[in-house]
């Protein structure tokens, strides 16, 4: 018996599709429209400068946008702009072709920033810090003399968790990327709409729209990166335990200085006792709360009589 389409089951899986991509295109509206009203990214008059890089991830938020623009109750104007930084084989006619089409209004600024990190960087070294200081320089130079008010980034929820695990093991800080800032001159303000959007629903969406991705054949090329590292890390956190990214994404939202060790943001030195409860204070952090968030936790050792038993059977009452 031969496995063939037939005309009842075809169209089934065509609605199928079709509904799974709405959801999809919903998710992203709704998590980049609650991420620009929770940080006041875009505001009445803005002209939004969206860098577009040729990856999925920068083509996306201008999709994102442009339908947010269209629906929006404020008026704001997008322009799309890519660095072309004369990377061998970059093929520079791709995007000015899908901007077009688009019908988005756009700039190409040509810099051969290239050159520049491949003879100052030694080979298989890491060219990242180099290269986005100074496509970031060129961008806001652009971004001043398009008159731009907001310059839009296209990191999104992955990139900032994996930029806080990057700063916590390899820099000693709890840094991630804000998704809102001043610009190192003082004089641009900085968004990253897509600050709540997982990257798997970008990759789903770069797949239906069938975007044409232009690869990085500076970053793109070095393999053993820590944030591919760390990339990696987190997606196989995903798969073996849901929800605990997204936990650790609303951890960044949730951050309490009085129960870290960094004097500078609380005054430990000059703590005294007040004699009024708080019920922001260390009870809430008792180990009731660490099993709700983390159920699937082994189990501990514990010796008969022992004080991790005794507590044990105090949380369990």
């Amino acid at each position: 018996m031969s496995a063939v389409w037939t005309d009842e089951v075809a169209p089934s899986a065509n609605l199928k599709i079709e509904r799974e991509t709405h959801k999809l295109e919903k998710r992203l509206c709704r998590e980049v429209g609650r991420a620009i009203v929770d940080y006041n990214m875009i505001e009445e008059g803005d002209k939004v400068m969206v860098c577009v890089s040729g990856g999925k991830d920068s083509y996306a938020m201008l999709d994102i946008l442009l339908k947010l623009k269209a629906r929006a109750p404020i008026h704001f104007d997008l322009i799309a702009v890519n660095l072309d930084q004369k990377q061998p084989g970059f093929p520079e006619e791709v995007l000015p072709k899908y901007l077009s089409e688009l019908g988005v209004a756009f700039h190409i600024e040509n810099q051969d920033t290239y050159s520049i990190v491949k003879r100052v960087i030694p080979e298989g070294k890491t060219t990242c810090g180099l290269c986005s200081r100074l496509r970031r320089g060129i961008l806001y130079r652009v971004a001043d003399a398009l008159g731009a008010t907001k310059v839009a980034l296209g990191h999104h929820r992955d990139d900032m968790l994996q930029t806080f695990f990057l700063n916590m093991f390899f820099a000693g800080k709890l840094k991630s990327m804000p998704p809102k800032l001043v610009s190192d001159d003082g004089r641009h303000i900085v968004i990253r709409p897509l600050a709540y959007v997982a990257e798997k629903d970008l990759v789903r969406w770069a797949q239906h729209r069938e975007l044409p991705i232009i690869p990085c054949t500076l970053c793109g090329s070095q393999e053993n990166l820590k944030r591919k590292q760390v990339g990696e890390m987190l997606r196989d956190w995903d798969k073996k335990h849901p929800g605990r990214v997204e936990n650790m994404f609303t951890a960044l939202q949730n951050v309490v200085p009085s129960h870290l060790l960094d004097g500078t943001r609380h005054d430990f030195k000059g703590l005294k006792a007040t004699g009024v409860a708080d019920d922001e204070g260390d009870k809430a952090f008792d180990a009731p709360n660490f099993y709700a968030l983390a159920p699937s936790l082994p189990a501990l050792p514990m010796r008969p009589g022992s004080l991790a038993q005794s507590a044990l059977r105090i949380v369990q009452v």
